[in-house]
């Protein structure tokens, strides 16, 4: 399962397109994974959007991944559901998800990273990695060097979100991350399918230098 592109929708930052057509832009550009993130939307129009990427990325290939709700993600169909350490514990997810269900974790450190993995996420996310203004909550950078050190940690693939842009992803993948989760460098993009090619890309070029 490759986790190379992680796209996440934000209305806010995609020039007023909607999550559904984010995701269309992203996967012609490649993403290998989108997830819907909205803390603002009900949980009906939550579904909605979810059901409109479910349809945009079974056709691409793509993963689809719904941040935090899991009850929308199950109802949608979605491929796994994305969850924070303050969300539902994983290993309450895992009892209510099928078979084959994805989750991931986001986490900042690793004790966490490891707490996860035995829990049974399929994937963590080091979270921010860099300073990011994409979202609110999200704390200061935990640096190349705690990526370097879940990489050591865990042998879940690992995906590096928060402040990723083309001048260090390079850097992020040579790290240990297998993949880089963004906002603000594809969907902020007035080309978003043109961003999603180049940084894909990027990625794909680094790992063939490093692995």
């Amino acid at each position: 399962m490759a986790y190379d592109l992680y796209v996440i929708t934000d209305e806010g930052v995609g020039h007023g397109l909607s999550h559904a057509r984010i995701a269309q832009r992203a996967v012609a550009g490649g993403a290998d994974v989108i997830q819907l993130r909205d803390k603002r939307l009900s949980g009906r129009d939550l579904l909605t959007a979810a059901s409109a990427i479910r349809e945009i990325t079974y056709d691409a290939g793509a993963l689809f991944i719904v941040n935090d709700r899991l009850d929308v993600a199950l109802a949608a169909g979605a491929d796994g559901v994305h969850l924070g350490e303050s969300d539902l514990p994983i290993e309450h997810a895992r009892r209510i998800a099928p078979p084959g269900f994805v989750i991931g974790a986001s986490v900042g450190s690793v004790a966490a990273a490891v707490r996860a993995s035995a829990a049974g996420a399929d994937y963590v996310a080091l979270s921010p990695t860099f300073p990011t203004t994409s979202k609110d909550d999200a704390g200061p950078g935990h640096g190349l060097s705690m990526l370097s050190a879940l990489r050591s940690a865990v042998s879940l693939p690992l995906v590096a979100i928060g402040g990723i842009n083309p001048e260090n992803v390079g850097d992020v993948i040579a790290a240990g991350a297998d993949g880089v989760a963004v906002i603000s460098a594809v969907v902020g993009q007035e080309d978003i399918t043109g961003a999603a090619r180049d940084l894909r890309a990027r990625i794909t070029a680094e790992k063939a230098k490093t692995r």
